[in-house]
């Protein structure tokens, strides 16, 4: 299966050298490492050109505030057509956590992406609508970062 994968790699490399700046391979699946400024494009490819009309999960990661990068954005992408699954992974640095919204080609990005910046503060430029949608609009911080205290903020006290 992983055969066909790397088919698919070559394509977009051969479509554009840039959209693609690592593969990996573990465990049978392939990750796509994507430049953030490339991710719309490499994705309306894989839709469009490649038959991954599927976008199965959107999540993030952080990595640690002494990394650098420090954030990653995966996209879980499946083919219904040819029963693929597709890992791309962009990384993001805590300076400028900015990756363009998925929204315009997958409907069911909106509340992924809105997850990810209400947990993690990536921030989907494009986004038809970014607020908070686990948390309450004037909770401060995100919750998911490995910065956040691990006790939490308490800003509502029950007394």
């Amino acid at each position: 299966m992983t055969e066909k994968l790397h088919e698919f790699v070559g394509k977009l490399k051969e479509e554009n050298a840039a959209w693609v700046s690592d593969v990996k391979e573990a465990f049978g699946e392939v990750t796509i490492n994507v430049p953030a400024e490339w991710v719309v494009d490499v994705c309306w490819a894989l839709k469009t050109q490649h038959g991954f009309d599927m976008l199965a999960d959107l999540c993030g990661a952080d990595r640690g505030p002494e990394e650098d990068p420090r954030f990653e954005v995966n996209y879980h992408l499946f083919s219904t057509e040819h029963y693929n699954r597709l890992r791309l992974k962009v990384l993001l640095s805590e300076d400028k956590p900015n990756v363009p919204t998925l929204t315009t080609i997958w409907k069911t990005a909106d509340w992924h992406e809105r997850e990810t910046y209400d947990l993690f503060g990536v921030i989907f430029d494009g986004h038809p609508d970014l607020r908070r949608i686990l948390l309450p609009s004037d909770f401060d911080g995100h919750a998911l970062r490995k910065d956040y205290p691990l006790r939490g903020y308490e800003p509502y006290s029950m007394n």
